[in-house]
């Protein structure tokens, strides 16, 4: 009889260990295009950040392709062959005669993929948010990254906030991370809309101020791990140092339910 217990429950952990989902992580970066405190650019040093991170998906800003000031350099492409990860680069802007915008690397495969311009308050630079699914460990993820306004008016932060929430609705069910430079603190009106209907990763699991501005003194936390709290779980989360850009990366440890 015990010999047949013994034998139940290792077959009943053994279901259970091979359903256990398993973590992954997620780093957000606002890169400079490429161009760090030094006034270098260098992609290799970016590489080797996300590389020692061991990021699987990864949500990059501020990320030029063919423009002027970077050589007409294709950088989103250049870094997915430095990590070994898939690329998907949107713009929102042309500039210096190339495009400018937002650019996600992943190990994980892509399923659809868009870019959504936000709505402008008055003139400025078009902001906007890179939206795919993902296939993660058989399950379909929504993945956002998006920059916003940097004005110190908050009102075009406060719309873009409204919007990012209306996509998060339309999601449905399906888990959705959300990354990106908020250019908003935590006490914001903008940063408040969104925790009302996700979670807010560092406030979860991370421990200290989370300042990720400016890089060699931080004191303000404008970029944010987002994720949808009844599918996703948070288990760690730290800012890394480097002085590659002129903000600080952010990675986040996040489980499927």
């Amino acid at each position: 009889m015990t010999s047949r217990f013994l034998l139940l429950f290792t077959v009943l952990v053994s279901v259970g260990l091979a359903q256990t989902p398993a973590s992954f992580r997620v780093l957000c970066y606002n890169i400079h295009h490429g161009e760090g405190l030094d006034g270098k650019l260098d992609l290799e040093r970016i590489a080797k950040l996300i590389t020692d991170a061991k990021a699987d998906i990864v949500a990059l800003q501020e990320v030029d392709r063919g423009v002027e000031r970077t050589q007409k350099r294709d950088l989103p492409a250049e870094l997915a062959k430095l990590t070994g990860l898939t690329v998907h680069f949107e713009k929102n802007i042309a500039h210096q005669g190339g495009e400018y915008g937002n650019a996600v690397l992943t190990r994980f495969p892509i399923k659809r993929a868009r870019n959504t311009h936000l709505r402008m308050v008055g003139p400025g630079e078009q902001r906007g948010v890179l939206q795919l699914v993902l296939d993660v460990n058989g399950r379909d993820v929504l993945f956002m990254n998006t920059h916003l306004d940097a004005r110190r008016d908050p009102v075009e932060r406060e719309r873009s906030a409204g919007e990012l929430k209306e996509i998060v609705a339309a999601a449905g069910r399906m888990p959705v991370i959300l990354c990106g430079d908020f250019n908003a603190a935590p006490d914001s009106a903008a940063v408040g809309k969104i925790r009302e209907v996700l979670t807010d990763t560092w406030k979860a699991v991370g421990q200290g101020d989370g300042f990720t501005i400016p890089v060699r003194k931080p004191t303000k936390r404008i970029d944010y791990v987002w994720i949808t709290p009844d599918s996703i779980t948070p288990v760690s989360m730290a800012v890394l140092s480097s002085e590659a850009s002129d903000h600080l990366p952010i990675v986040a440890e996040l489980k499927l339910r």
